[in-house]
């Protein structure tokens, strides 16, 4: 094989503000260990938004993904005035890159209040569901919709890819962290999914956390923790906090991971106002073309460079964000410095062993989940309406008594509100009513449906409904605060 055909085709994208100075630096020490990679450079972010595209990732960009399927990208701005979706969760999404990897580890001379406790944890975020499908609605003028959207299927490939990726670094232990307590069926199904494959995996050691005290402990006592998974919105914030513990973005590499492509970027964002100035901390992006290494099984390169970090912090040369941007090492002499330091081993701090992650191989078919029994029981109905709860109800009463469905109540922002309950909940103009099938339950014709809505939209604007149905005999819906 000639030395054209063996080198590995990577898509190469600089990014904006401060991206193409990290990713150059990145790009220089890779190729000086001698990996084996053909850079192709495209565009995406900033530029290509004030050029009239909405996406900000142009077909070439595309293109070149989905021909070499991996990525060392640059932060690329989200701007605010123009554009639409965010352009780095458009390449996360384009690609199904459904594992967010985010590892943070203690790093030697940099000093934080937990230097010393041996931090070394990975969070593993779904990437691709939840809150970040950015699925929103005005219902009412004063009252906004979020849909949060987390399937069975993306929950269980997420939770095995959290305990295959354990295993690929030797790691023991894998928690789980939600909101299920609360959000038992959307947050449940990370829950759910993680118990189910939990006894595939005998050699590792598995909890699960609610989300709140997971940041509480993260905080108290980050050193029990290994792996920790967890859905798009809260790994999204628990990630963050996580790099606070070890010094700060600038240390906190990521890896955006699919079945078919990876896109490997550092955490941090684009920092504009240090764009040009060669003062900012490469080591996050150094560390995100470690994990490509990685994964493209380069394990000998990614260790030379992991090792060559670690000798170079070691030596006391850090950069500003760490000893103040006055007598901090400037980005390209830091950058010299690790590549001085390839072929060095650091002696005391470890580097982990690592093998290929396996990643899951779930059934392809779009209805994962197949219920034996399912039944349509009633409708629920989103009204807005300025009148008072007690003054709707007794008037939707009336106006659908003689329908093939009955209202049992009406709820707001989650809390029933009528019939009365003697409480002292504050309303909107923002109404659920729950209408339940009043014979034969199992079947909801549109016919029944339409002549609902007629009816109530005689008197009221309605935005939105949603079926209530049961799946092989448990609910699909969740009950207000104070329904019965």
């Amino acid at each position: 094989m000639s030395a054209a055909q063996s080198m590995i085709p990577v898509t190469l994208i600089p990014g904006d503000g401060i991206g193409p100075e990290v990713v150059t630096a990145a790009r220089r020490i890779i190729e000086a260990t001698g990996a084996p990679i053909a850079w192709d450079e495209q565009r995406a972010g900033a530029d290509v938004f004030r050029e009239g595209l909405p996406s900000g990732v142009p077909d070439d960009t595309i293109g070149s993904i989905t021909q070499t399927r991996v990525a060392l990208k640059g932060p690329l701005e989200t701007p605010v005035g123009f554009g639409e979706k965010s352009a780095n969760v458009t390449l996360r999404k384009l690609f199904e890159t459904y594992a967010n990897v985010r590892p943070v580890r203690e790093m030697p001379g940099v000093t934080t209040p937990y230097s010393g406790r041996g931090v070394d944890l990975v969070v593993v975020r779904e990437n691709v569901e939840d809150l970040y499908a950015g699925i929103e609605y005005m219902q009412t003028p004063g009252v906004a919709q979020a849909l949060k959207l987390i399937s069975a299927k993306g929950s269980e490939k997420i939770a095995r890819f959290a305990f295959a990726y354990a295993r690929s670094e030797g790691r023991t232990k894998v928690a789980c962290a939600t909101k299920a307590n609360i959000m038992k069926f959307a947050e449940g199904e990370m829950k759910r999914a993680f118990e189910k494959s939990a006894p595939d995996y005998p050699d590792i050691e598995s909890w699960h956390v609610i989300v709140d005290n997971a940041a509480h402990q993260l905080v108290k006592r980050p050193e029990q923790f290994d792996v920790l998974v967890t859905t798009n919105m809260n790994g999204d914030i628990l990630s963050d906090l996580t790099s606070a513990l070890i010094g700060g973005l600038g240390f906190a590499p990521s890896a955006n991971i699919g079945s078919e492509v990876a896109i490997f970027e550092a955490v941090h964002g684009s920092a504009p106002k240090y764009a040009g100035k060669d003062v900012i901390n490469p080591t996050a992006m150094i560390l995100s073309g470690v994990l490509m290494l990685r994964y493209l099984g380069l394990f000998d390169e990614a260790a030379a460079i992991e090792h060559a970090v670690f000798v170079t912090l070691e030596s006391g040369v850090l950069t500003g964000d760490v000893v103040g941007y006055d007598r901090g090492t400037p980005t390209s002499a830091y950058t010299d410095a690790i590549i001085d330091n390839l072929g060095k081993r650091t002696e005391n701090w470890a580097i982990r062993e690592t093998t290929p992650i396996e990643l899951p191989q779930l059934d392809p078919a779009p209805d994962y989940v197949r219920p034996k029994e399912r039944a349509v029981v009633g409708l629920d109905v989103f009204v807005e309406s300025p009148l008072p709860a007690s003054e709707l109800g007794a008037s939707l009463m009336e106006l659908t008594q003689d329908t093939k469905l009955s209202l049992k109540m009406i709820s707001s922002r989650g809390t029933k509100v009528f019939p009365p309950t003697g409480s002292f909940t504050e309303t909107g103009d923002h109404f659920r009513c729950r209408f339940i099938i009043k014979q034969d339950p199992g079947d909801l014709p549109d016919d029944d449906v339409h002549e609902l809505l007629q009816r109530i939209s005689s008197a009221y604007r309605w935005m939105h409904i949603e079926k209530l149905q049961e799946f092989d005999g448990e609910l699909g819906f969740t009950r207000d605060q104070g329904e019965n």
